[in-house]
């Protein structure tokens, strides 16, 4: 049955001296089963090598180890998942013969470590979320039956893969089994690259427990973008309003579709970022011209690093743009461009207005209006449009807009 068919998945950073004898210690213990490794843009020949040990090499940009195995999942037939770590060494037999939907290897003997400070945080995260207690959350040694795989699949982004899928998996009413195993593998230790990677781990497994998205490629990620909110404060509303649109959004789409649906998220920003603005700024151009500039760059942030360049354009002509919010942008552009994160419309919202409480206070009143008709009339093209397609279809836009992205 195809539900019982079995794929090996591993994703893949520099690791040329393991990959090898990982794979082919694995294709020893499962006879004729597929290793897919995702070599998430490494800078060796962990690809070369890996292949050479006979997996199938998916070659990736470096994006993070959830993204990668992301991508290799819908390279695997239907059925099983086993995960494996690439410098694994021991025999997961046990694993894929125990009952359970997601079985998850617990190492016998502890190797290396730091002061369990991600472990905690994850076994505490994953109790608040499913009131379970799991004893190893970031073990990357685990099996998905056909139902888990539906269930966890796209996984949370970067080093959280495995503490998120967990509650996934629980959340979907799935048994859990915890299954204890003689295995070894190279643990990071208590010096700064092993501190740097575990704080790696906690960045991740905590932004994997707040809200989240699925981008254009269909990878799972954070939202990032209420963080704006932080440096600029007094785009905090129009932040939380995007955060309800990230959270609980419908299908719909423009204007007309919220205005036509009724009570839509989309309908509580067009009333209440206006709004808003009026209050902070006393005067109708000011309402209008940051819920322009708020909706033009959330029309806008549909591939990465979109929203923030256009940010950064306004910005560089406006010249008086806050600089905590403008550093966060160059921050959160990084992650964005190379899909490790997302803006959000929490993000977009927020620099929009931020772009429009920066034209209130240097514009002159016939300058707002200008302003104003040339937002309304981008919100207008929008609405019949896509503004994304018609910056791919024009040069030199389509390279600008390209310029520091991730290939598809």
């Amino acid at each position: 049955m195809s539900d019982d068919r079995l794929t090996i998945l591993i994703a893949a950073r520099d690791e040329e001296a393991r990959i090898g004898a990982t794979v082919a210690e694995l294709l020893g213990l499962f006879p004729g089963v597929e290793v897919i490794v995702a070599d998430d843009g490494s800078r060796d020949s962990t690809a070369h090598v890996a292949a050479t040990a006979g997996a199938h090499v998916l070659r990736l940009p470096h994006r993070g180890k959830g993204q990668a195995l992301t991508l290799a999942e819908r390279e695997a037939p239907a059925g099983r998942l086993l995960l494996c770590d690439a410098d694994l060494r021991g025999d997961l037999r046990p694993l894929v013969e125990a009952d359970g939907d997601l079985v998850v290897a617990a190492f016998a003997r502890r190797q290396g470590g730091g002061f369990g400070l991600a472990k905690g945080t994850a076994r505490r995260l994953i109790e608040l979320a499913t009131g379970v207690k799991a004893r190893e959350p970031l073990s990357g040694q685990r099996l998905l039956s056909a139902k888990a795989r539906a269930a966890c699949f796209p996984v949370a982004a970067g080093f959280a893969v495995e503490t998120r899928m967990i509650v996934d998996a629980l959340r979907a009413g799935l048994e859990l089994n915890e299954l204890e195993l003689e295995l070894e593998h190279r643990a990071s230790g208590r010096d700064l690259a092993g501190f740097v990677h575990r704080g790696r781990q906690l960045r991740d497994i905590a932004l994997a427990f707040g809200p989240q998205a699925k981008n254009h490629r269909g990878l799972r990620l954070p939202l990032v973008g209420w963080l704006v909110a932080f440096a600029e404060p007094r785009i905090a509303p129009i932040a939380m309003l995007g955060v309800a649109d990230d959270l609980w959004s419908g299908e719909e789409r423009g204007f007309r579709a919220h205005l036509r649906a009724g009570r839509t998220t989309g309908v509580l920003k067009l009333i209440g970022i206006p709004l808003y603005a009026f209050l902070r700024t006393r005067s109708l151009s000011g309402a209008l011209l940051v819920a322009l500039s708020a909706n033009v760059v959330n029309q806008l942030d549909t591939r990465p690093g979109r929203a923030v360049k256009v940010f950064a354009l306004g910005a560089l002509l406006l010249r008086n743009v806050p600089r905590r919010p403008a550093a966060l942008a160059v921050l959160l552009a990084s992650y964005d461009l190379r899909e490790m994160a997302m803006l959000g419309d929490s993000g977009s919202n927020a620099l929009g207005a931020v772009l429009g409480f920066g034209s209130v206070e240097r514009l002159s009143r016939r300058q707002r209006w200008s302003a104003i008709a040339a937002l309304a009339g981008l919100t207008l093209l929008g609405e019949r449009r896509s503004l994304g397609t018609l910056i791919e279809e024009r040069s030199p836009f389509r390279e600008l807009d390209t310029l520091g992205r991730q290939p598809s």
